[in-house]
């Protein structure tokens, strides 16, 4: 299985979305800093987590989820920005 996750940093409430096979290990590695672009936003919090069959199909919603208009509807959703 593989996975498409979203944290928040506690730091800035900034989201940052990714994909792996192993969510906690993935979390791990951004709390420790071993992960370049989310290093000084540490430390993250896990919002939500959505399960694919394949890792194709996870990097595809990965993507999507990425897009602007997505990322401002998780914001939304999880109360870090002003609903208009």
């Amino acid at each position: 299985m593989y996975y498409v996750y979203i944290l928040k940093s506690l730091k800035n409430s900034d989201i940052y979305i990714g994909s792996t096979a192993d969510v906690e290990n993935r979390i791990s590695l951004h709390n420790r800093g071993a992960v370049k672009s989310t290093k000084g936003y540490r430390p993250w919090e896990l919002l939500e987590f959505y399960q694919y069959n394949s890792r194709g199909e996870a990097v595809q919603m990965e993507k999507f989820y990425k897009t602007g208009q997505q990322k401002e509807k998780l914001k939304i959703k999880h109360g870090l920005v002003a609903k208009w």
